[in-house]
């Protein structure tokens, strides 16, 4: 099971980029995550419909690699109480077109951290809504991590056995979902 894993900040050693190593650690047994490097999204142009044709270069390879895996688990911080403008961007150009979109039926998850007290919870929110709207399967829970700077060590892992467990359920559920959609899809053939 591949998980693309994508996280919303371009930071380079982000928060949330730290919290999706934490949770490749966390995966269940026959999963395994790849982390989109924060250029994919640096380089996708503003979403615009007069740029679909031919697709920008940058567009084609993140969809493709949305395409080729099996998941999706991305990690939000919240800016101005929602989604990053780099993410909704990335997730704007993969939407489209919306017949073949890559996103219909993709099962993904959704977590995110902050510095602040509740940990991207709004935008963990807007982004479960804006990936249902185009077409994802979204896993129906949220992880916040408030107060990242002081929920982790330098080794990448939640100084809270509690927040360790949160993410096992998490990535647990996540890969659940997305072996269940690979097995309807095996008995429609």
């Amino acid at each position: 099971m591949r998980i693309l894993a994508i996280a919303g900040s371009l930071r380079r050693d982000s928060h949330n980029a730290r919290l999706l190593r934490a949770a490749a650690i966390a995966l269940p047994p026959g999963a395994e995550l790849e982390l989109l490097e924060p250029d994919a999204l640096r380089a996708l142009p503003p979403f615009d419909a007069d740029l679909e044709e031919p697709v920008p270069a940058a567009v084609a390879a993140l969809r493709e690699r949305v395409a080729a895996a099996d998941a999706l688990l991305i990690s939000t911080p919240e800016y101005n109480g929602s989604v990053p403008g780099a993410l909704k961007n990335a997730v704007d150009w993969l939407s489209r077109p919306v017949a073949t979109t890559v996103l219909r039926g993709k099962d993904a998850a959704v977590l995110g951290g902050s510095t602040g007290m509740f940990g991207a919870v709004w935008a963990q929110a807007d982004l479960r809504r804006i990936l249902a709207t185009a077409g994802a399967r979204v896993v129906d829970r949220e992880l916040p991590v408030p107060a990242f700077h002081e929920a982790f060590g330098e080794d990448d892992l939640p100084h809270d056995p509690d927040l360790r467990q949160a993410l096992a359920d998490h990535t647990r559920a996540l890969v659940e979902a997305a072996a269940t959609t690979r097995e309807l899809a095996a008995a429609q053939r």
